[in-house]
């Protein structure tokens, strides 16, 4: 009987040596331009994604292309290495994301959040799928004109809770009603776009067919009830086990556990793994047991490593150099003002008819309208199955990183206008909490945080 030594080879040195190097200086890259777009009153996630522009064939591999096939080798086994930790890295934020929403909110609030999203839905989704029926056919991939138009409007449709929550945290506003608003309204839109995306994916492959339509829905509702039903309980339980223990560790790494488990389970049911982690996430906050001291640690891994090395893959994907072409940069231009305007104007009209100020519905198209991280996931599965091509592919990424550099001035310069109220200011002391004392002491001139009871 063989050994698994015998099975699996260990993975070879000079690839283990390379993997490192690369992780350490996209790693560094990413810290080095986050840092610099703090200084220039930009999210951080501005300077990570475009770390791996830097870093991609956009520029290293156009300006240096020896020493960009040295340390970023196309193969696709050293690759994928680097996709499984960006894998990681966006699940467990995005899992986080969804243990600090507030529950209170959530239920005085939700009836703003389902028309803002709502508006923020439909709007981007119809000027998507126009769009997509009047570009040239040499940007379509290969598929049809049907198939590319939906997968348009879906691209143009969804938001990134990933990105819009680390952006609110850079610019410290996740406390702020408006956030959370835009977090749920979010959490909401991309539960819908990630089921389109299911079915066009299924159009692009096999065709469309109402069995097909209807086992997706059933998926989706299956996956719901069966987070509820079975998920919560099983949740609660191993997480106060975990909590028994004095220190944080098992409590981080439950909880690790739980966010991967629930990405598995949708992964496998069809839908992507975010939407699980997401669940996750809010099983974990529904049962009491998001509590910031214990999970911090987790929090601060997330953020500070594991989130930015997904956010260079997704740059370090692009080829900007496509953009030298006049028709390329027409269409990416067209696409982008698409993108913008039907998301902003989207929730700013669901936050006006939930009769909510000017200033706050400019936030929350503001927020909604970054697209970042999960563009870049429907980005990569519409190259994957053929739907984008290479340029197409460049520019759906560029809506990303374009409304991702919006939102941190607009946000910042929309909520100076927003006064903030008593139980934002307790929120904000929960945050906190989250944030660590490191963090908070690292924030010059931020003013105290009221105490919280308990």
């Amino acid at each position: 009987m063989s050994s698994l030594a015998d099975v699996v080879a260990p993975l070879p040195s000079g690839e283990l040596l390379l993997f490192l190097l690369q992780v350490a200086l996209l790693l560094a890259l990413a810290l080095l331009l986050g840092a610099l777009a703090a200084r220039l009153r930009l999210p951080r996630v501005v300077g990570e994604l475009l770390a791996g522009v830097l870093a991609g064939p956009s520029v290293l591999g156009h300006l240096a292309p020896a020493v960009s096939a040295w340390l970023l080798p196309r193969h696709p086994e050293q690759v994928h290495l680097l996709d499984a930790v960006a894998q990681l890295g966006v699940l467990l934020l995005v899992g986080l994301t969804g243990m600090e929403l507030d529950r209170q909110l959530i239920r005085r609030r939700g009836g703003a959040a389902a028309r803002v999203s709502v508006a923020g839905l439909l709007i981007p989704l119809a000027l998507g799928v126009g769009t997509g029926y009047l570009l040239p056919t040499a940007y379509l991939g290969g598929t049809d004109r049907t198939v590319f138009a939906l997968f348009l409007g879906v691209a143009m449709c969804v938001s990134a809770i990933p990105v819009i929550a680390k952006t609110l945290t850079d610019l410290n506003l996740q406390h702020r009603d408006v956030g959370q608003l835009a977090l749920i309204a979010a959490a909401v839109d991309d539960t819908v776009g990630w089921f389109l995306l299911s079915v066009v994916a299924a159009m692009a492959t096999t065709g469309i067919s109402p069995g097909l339509v209807a086992l997706s829905v059933l998926s989706v509702a299956g996956f719901a009830a069966a987070a509820a039903v079975v998920g919560q309980p099983a949740v609660r339980c191993v997480m106060r086990l975990a909590a028994r223990s004095p220190g944080p560790g098992p409590s981080v790494a439950t909880a690790v556990v739980v966010v991967l488990l629930a990405g598995a389970a949708s992964h496998a049911l069809g839908m992507e793994p975010v939407l699980g982690a997401f669940v996750a996430g809010l099983l974990v906050l529904r049962a009491g047991m998001a509590d910031p001291a214990r999970l911090a640690p987790l929090r601060v891994v997330v953020h500070s490593v594991l989130a930015p090395l997904f956010l260079v893959m997704a740059g370090f994907r692009m080829d900007l150099t496509a953009l030298a072409r006049p028709g390329v940069l027409l269409m990416a231009a067209v696409v982008i003002a698409v993108a913008i305007v039907g998301k902003f104007a989207g929730a700013y009209l669901g936050a006006r008819t939930s009769r909510l100020g000017h200033w706050e519905g400019v936030a929350l198209g503001a927020a909604m309208n970054s697209r970042g991280v999960v563009e870049v996931v429907v980005a990569m599965t519409g190259l994957r199955l053929g739907v984008l091509n290479t340029t197409t592919y460049t520019v759906v990424v560029l809506v990303a990183l374009v409304t991702s550099v919006m939102a941190g001035p607009m946000l910042r310069w929309s909520m100076a206008r927003v006064r903030e109220g008593a139980e934002e200011r307790l929120r904000r002391a929960v945050h906190d909490a989250w944030r660590g004392p490191v963090v908070r002491a690292a924030e010059p001139g931020r003013p105290p945080a009221p105490e919280v009871a308990g």
